[in-house]
């Protein structure tokens, strides 16, 4: 097993880390620690050793306050469609009365320092291909919303991608059913009915022909 770097005593930001709580978060240490403001958190070790979180929150806080204060700029952001992208991933992961927060907040999933600016999150979208009818997706569906984990899809892309899509291995191969079911030309809710009604084996599920209707001549 390999060691673990000792974070004790550390500041990362505005965080200085008091102790290892001894639980595990998507493989990673969580650890204990104390904000300039006060607060205390638990963080994984990943996040601080990256530099995506230096806060307990209060620095996003404080900057999206800083953003809506400032009027005239904050106008024009918000003429612009990506803007209200951003505000929606901010409501998601930080709104408690949020319809999706458990799915998101809830679910420990953060958005990073940098972009609780929208303007930097704006100029981030337009460099890495957004267009109009593109989605923002997370590639790692655990992982926080920060520049490495995600990309612009199409809304079918990116239910791909869902938590709750079933992935089938065949023959070496992984795939959403979705994916089976549009490869191999077979409707998906009849690929779903044979793996979870009938209780089909995977191959015969993946390699018996759909039926057909059958029409009157």
């Amino acid at each position: 097993m390999s060691s673990v770097r000792d974070l004790k005593g550390q500041r990362f930001g505005r965080l200085v880390v008091l102790y290892e709580t001894g639980e595990r978060k998507c493989g990673q240490v969580v650890w204990h620690c104390r904000c300039d403001c006060g607060s205390e958190v638990d963080i994984r070790g990943g996040d601080l050793a990256s530099g995506h979180t230096t806060s307990c929150g209060c620095y996003q806080r404080e900057r999206t306050a800083e953003v809506h204060t400032t009027h005239g700029m904050a106008r024009q952001r918000e003429q612009h469609p990506v803007y209200w992208i951003w505000s929606a991933m901010l409501q998601r992961c930080e709104n408690q009365d949020h319809k999706y927060y458990k799915d998101y907040g809830g679910r420990g999933i953060t958005v990073c320092d940098e972009w609780h600016d929208s303007q930097a999150f704006i100029d981030w979208a337009l460099a890495n291909n957004w267009r109009k009818g593109l989605t923002l997706d997370r590639i790692d569906n655990n992982g926080n919303y920060e520049p490495d984990n995600c990309r612009w899809t199409t809304r079918k892309e990116q239910a791909r991608n869902r938590r709750s899509n079933r992935l089938i291995t065949f023959n070496d191969k992984t795939q959403t059913m979705a994916e089976w079911a549009e490869e191999l030309n077979i409707p998906y809710h009849a690929l779903k009915h044979r793996i979870g009604r009938y209780h089909w084996s995977i191959e015969r599920a993946l390699t018996e022909p759909a039926r057909r209707p059958k029409y009157a001549s």
